[in-house]
């Protein structure tokens, strides 16, 4: 299938479900327990662990129970008024604790020409600064600074012109949105199959004192000094003098090329936000599909990776999905403590949740805890967008020893089915609801995951209740109306963002544009496994971002430019209000202190109270 030449995902990673699972998924053990050969006993020592045939069932995991038992690192809170990384924290919870945030504002004017801001009739609006002409890389917060990714479009740099297309990281300062020094990615060779023009850095930084990390628009994990060459300082990679000595520009302290390092084949972009726990960095490698979208140019890639973030030296690297990626990996990592077992959590290309021990591993190798696939076994993967089976975009959360997450898929594929999941993240081996297995002499066999379908019923394969399954609940919709089938508004479909929890309430946009507002305790639904919505409401403009939930009120993205404000709770379904920010919003509004950052598509802004306004 030839290569559609308009624009891929452009993801916001955000990151970022698929079909309705089959009754049985939630019945009791019956006959499911599978009869495993001995030859899919744990992975070959050349293998990392979770590939291949070590996947397949709770028995076939190579250090499954032999947890370590050193003190492990705890997930620390954000610095009190920062927001320094994808979610906040390594839990990927997009609720920070605020001061007063305003409900209302009015941005001013833009001349269509220049750009330049007109703020005789902006309210509640501290500064605007100008980014690429195209973002969708979210903001971070972290001490005087503002950091976030997008394009070229502005020219902040001498050396290359506004015409030149680059990947950008730029800091501003948080006070008074000035330009501070910008991160400057050349574009690769190879073009739009791994590059794609005019994206700019899609990942989201992450930032911990004076040390700063991103996925570069080249497939690069790199470490930056926050000042920058404002300090005069080279920190670390030796770089040439007229470097050194432009205020404007970024200081590299280490890079991790992943494509010549490890064979990576991103596709069209890299778009992983890194995330830290202690010493170690995990990352998404991005590893995909070709330029037909139909072949696999790596599939013994790695596709996550453990790094040390102080040096960048490799410590391990897992290939899990392998051949079975379906067509990208944007998708971000989790980082959580539970039941005192560090978890680093990953969602594969394959439309698999993969938790390893977040440790240094073994011989360059993680031990990995679970899995689970978010797919039905019996669903179907269509590169044109229109079959069943889906992979995942948005990053996984860990909230209260559980992980949420919602398929998705490149919004060029359509809107689609989707499927939210709440996983115990306590369970070990395959945790997935179903398994797949054919009968040979009377016994279960099972079969290695494979594409376009897990589960060929037509060749008498079968998928059977997994007695391990980890799957807490589902939710696909709910009819709120009672007419005894979904609408439009009441159906989950595909999303690219991230879920959102506060309290019972758990908050996801699809790509459609629908709000859906979940009970995390599954406390009302009529059947047991099936989560019921509270409400639902249409934003009438599709919706790459994810929600944010700050002082009491709910904040919502979407493609039209226009912020939605909810409070909080499960009768909120109508806004407060509705803000357009006059340019296409990309990317999830972030709240630090007693302010609001949202990445237009060409404009930061930084929304708050004079200091001597009256609150709200």
């Amino acid at each position: 299938m030839p290569e559609k030449k308009h624009s891929p995902l452009k993801l916001v990673f955000l990151a970022i479900i698929a079909g309705s699972v089959a009754s049985s998924v939630f019945a009791g053990c019956g006959d499911g327990l599978v009869d495993q050969p001995a030859s899919n006993r744990g992975s070959s020592a050349s293998e990392p662990s979770g590939t291949s045939q070590s996947l397949q069932f709770s028995s076939g995991f190579d250090r499954v129970g032999l947890v370590t038992t050193t003190s492990q690192p705890t997930v620390e809170p954000p610095p009190v008024g920062d927001w320094p990384q994808l979610g906040g924290s390594s839990l990927r919870n997009n609720t920070p604790q605020t001061a007063t945030l305003p409900s209302n504002w009015n941005v001013g004017k833009f001349d269509r020409r220049t750009g330049a801001w007109d703020k005789t009739t902006a309210k509640n609006v501290r500064w605007v600064a100008n980014l690429g002409s195209q973002t969708y890389g979210n903001p971070v917060v972290a001490g005087d600074k503002v950091f976030v990714g997008t394009n070229n479009g502005s020219g902040y740099i001498d050396r290359f012109s506004a015409e030149t297309d680059l990947g950008c990281l730029l800091a501003f300062d948080r006070a008074t949105g000035e330009f501070l020094w910008q991160h400057s990615s050349e574009k690769l060779e190879s073009g739009r199959v791994h590059d794609w023009p005019l994206q700019g850095i899609c990942s989201t930084p992450l930032v911990e004192g004076n040390r700063l990390w991103f996925v570069t628009s080249r497939g690069e994990v790199r470490c930056l000094d926050t000042e920058g060459f404002r300090d005069s300082k080279d920190d670390g990679l030796a770089q040439p003098p007229e470097i050194v000595a432009n205020p404007k520009e970024a200081d590299v302290i280490w890079v991790y090329d992943m494509m010549a390092q490890l064979g990576v084949s991103q596709r069209n972009m890299a778009a992983s936000s890194v995330t830290v726990l202690g010493d170690l960095l995990f990352v998404n490698t991005g590893n995909g599909t070709g330029e037909s979208g139909e072949d696999l140019p790596a599939p013994d890639a790695p596709s996550f990776l453990c790094l040390d973030k102080s040096t960048g030296e490799l410590v391990w690297a897992d290939n899990s999905p392998g051949k079975n990626i379906l067509h990208g990996q944007w998708s971000s990592p989790a980082v959580g403590v539970i039941d005192g077992v560090a978890q680093a959590i990953f969602a594969g290309g394959d439309g698999y949740i993969y938790s390893f021990q977040a440790d240094r591993g073994v011989d360059g190798k993680p031990n990995l805890l679970w899995k689970f696939d978010c797919n039905p076994k019996e669903s179907i993967w269509s590169i044109a967008g229109d079959g069943s089976r889906n992979y995942i975009i948005g990053t996984p959360v860990i909230d209260n020893k559980n992980v949420f997450v919602a398929v998705g898929a490149d919004p060029e594929l359509g809107e689609g089915e989707g499927c939210l999941w709440c996983i115990s993240a306590t369970l070990r081996g395959d945790v997935s609801p179903e398994l797949a297995v054919r009968l040979e002499a009377g016994k279960q066999v099972p079969i290695e995951p494979k594409i376009p379908q897990a589960v060929d019923p037509d060749k008498g394969e079968l998928a059977i209740a997994n007695p391990n399954s980890a799957a807490l609940w589902k939710y696909t919709g709910s009819d709120l109306d009672g007419d005894g089938k979904l609408g439009f508004e009441e159906t989950l479909h595909r999303t690219l963002g991230t879920v959102v929890i506060t309290g019972d309430l758990l908050y996801l946009v699809d790509l459609a544009g629908i709000l859906h507002c979940v009970d995390v305790t599954n406390g009302k639904s009529g059947s047991p496994g099936l989560a019921k919505a509270h409400f639902t409401a249409d934003l009438l403009a599709q919706t790459w971002s994810s929600p944010l939930v700050a002082d009491g009120r709910l904040f919502v993205a979407d493609e039209d430019g226009d912020i939605a404000i909810f409070s909080v709770g499960a009768d909120g379904s109508e806004p407060i209000d509705e803000i357009n920010l006059g340019t296409s919003l990309y990317t999830s509004p972030v709240a630090a202190g007693d302010t609001l950052y949202i990445s237009g598509r060409d404009k930061l802004f930084a929304i708050g109270f004079p200091d001597d306004a009256n609150k709200r």
